[in-house]
């Protein structure tokens, strides 16, 4: 498994990606812990094949996306950097709405400008629940900028399925990321849809909340048992677990953590047996 590829955005990724949320401070916030360890995350990342990693100018902000400017300029000509817009932090580093097209475009240029690129191969919409405008014209506005070339490809992240059908009906759908993993796999229905159409699926948030104090997919017996008879970590046993849902599945984990990194990396090779996923069915996931 360490080699498959799938397509996002008409590019070849390896379906190991990286994930830039935890590069930045405690809380999505301010700078890393260790700036010298971040930076050679990113670059190892690099090293182990990986050519899609996911990020935002509202982690941080601008933490991250600077840090990927710093390690990686100029950046590896297969290297797919994916964004997203629809959020915005205040001084106070809470997470704010930002819908309106206009927003929508302020985050786009704000990505390029941090990122240090004329143009993003993928960005995802994030929804919210109650969005200040409708879909249909976030859906122009991010249309606009596909025409413009300011995007190479739209994705969706934080959606149900009507938003995902309704999307389908007017674009062509690069990738979509929603929550999902062994607990949390209440967006099974979008999952189902991807897999239908051949959309790629991005679960964020793969090894569990990274804002929960107890971690309910690391810690889960299920995970715990198959990972202590595979002589792998729980990390491990659960990213194989979403790359045997489907060919479709791009993994992001994300971590500032060298070791982790190389955990996390190594459980592209992990093929998981009959045995170990009757076993991890029995893990109670979410409604």
């Amino acid at each position: 498994m360490a080699n498959d590829t799938i397509l996002l955005a008409n590019r070849p990724v390896a379906r190991m990606g990286f994930g830039a949320m935890q590069l930045p401070g405690p809380g999505v916030l301010g700078p890393p812990k260790d700036r010298d360890q971040a930076l050679a995350v990113v670059r190892r990342c690099i090293e182990l094949g990986v050519n899609h990693i996911d990020t935002a100018q509202f982690y941080g902000p601008d933490v991250a996306n600077e840090l990927l400017y710093e390690a990686l300029f100029p950046y590896p000509d297969d290297l797919v950097l994916v964004s997203k817009v629809g959020a915005a932090r205040n001084a106070a580093g809470q997470w704010l709405p930002a819908q309106t097209p206009e927003a929508l475009r302020a985050g786009v240029e704000a990505n390029l400008a941090s990122l240090h690129v004329d143009q993003l191969a993928v960005v995802n919409l994030r929804r919210h629940g109650e969005a200040e405008v409708s879909l249909d014209q976030q859906l122009v506005a991010m249309s606009e900028m596909v025409d413009e070339g300011l995007i190479s490809a739209i994705g969706l992240s934080n959606v149900d399925l009507a938003d995902y059908e309704r999307t389908r009906a007017q674009v062509d759908i690069a990738c979509v990321q929603n929550p999902y993993n062994l607990i949390d796999r209440s967006g099974q229905d979008v999952f189902d849809a991807c897999g239908r159409d051949g959309v790629p699926y991005v679960p964020f948030f793969p090894l569990g909340s990274a804002f929960n104090e107890r971690n309910p997919v690391l810690g889960a017996r299920a995970v715990t048992e198959v990972a202590r008879r595979r002589q792998a970590s729980p990390a491990q046993i659960a990213l194989a677990w979403l790359l045997s849902r489907g060919p479709n599945v791009l993994v992001i984990a994300g971590t500032s953590s060298l070791a982790h990194l190389e955990e996390n990396m190594a459980a592209a090779d992990l093929v998981l047996d009959e045995e170990d996923l009757a076993a991890l069915d029995q893990a109670v996931p979410l409604a």
